[in-house]
């Protein structure tokens, strides 16, 4: 037992330092986006905002989804990195229960696969996406504010951010991605 408890703190204190969004208590269990439509969803998004994550440390941030199969999205996330290259990585993001297709799961190449909530979305402008995982009395929460355009409008980032703090987020820990036309060209290239 003892040998388990200093693992967890090991495992916790990485994590902390990592600047994931790590925090007492449990998951909330916010309301996912009514009907979702992933044949609605499908296409390119921006990421605008993010709480931040050990494994997205560039700009210019893109989710693109297209349909797999029934139930299957697959998901191509692009970020440009400081010294100029292109990061992408290729996993799926696949509806855990029909009941709540809002309520997905994405995994990446061999990882474990991770909660993707849509809360929010209207399919042409915005969407709203949380997960979180429970690790004992703590959380770590990750959230995304996409746009199908590099610009969202601040009242919409503001509503977005209202949703978010109405389940405890807090918002003041998200981080905004450049999404600066002349800087992200460098991603097309």
């Amino acid at each position: 037992m003892k040998a388990m408890q200093v693992i967890s703190l090991t495992l916790l204190s990485v994590l902390a330092v990592s600047a994931e969004v790590l925090r007492f208590g449990r998951c909330p269990k916010p309301a996912v986006q009514a009907d979702f439509n992933s044949s609605m969803y499908i296409g390119k998004w921006y990421e605008i905002m993010k709480l931040p994550t050990f494994f997205q440390k560039g700009e210019c941030g893109t989710a693109t989804y297209s349909a797999k199969s029934p139930g299957v999205i697959g998901v191509l996330n692009s970020e440009l990195l400081a010294d100029g290259s292109t990061n992408s990585i290729l996993g799926s993001a696949k509806v855990k229960d029909p009941a709540e297709p809002a309520k997905l799961e994405v995994s990446f190449n061999a990882s474990p696969p991770g909660p993707y909530w849509v809360l929010s979305t209207d399919y042409e402008g915005h969407s709203l996406v949380y997960g979180c995982r429970d690790y004992g009395i703590f959380r770590m929460e990750f959230s995304w504010i996409l746009s199908r355009e590099p610009t969202i409008p601040e009242e919409t980032v503001e509503e977005l951010h209202g949703i978010l703090s109405s389940i405890g987020v807090d918002v003041s820990k998200m981080v905004p991605t450049n999404q600066d036309e002349a800087f992200c060209n460098a991603m097309s290239q």
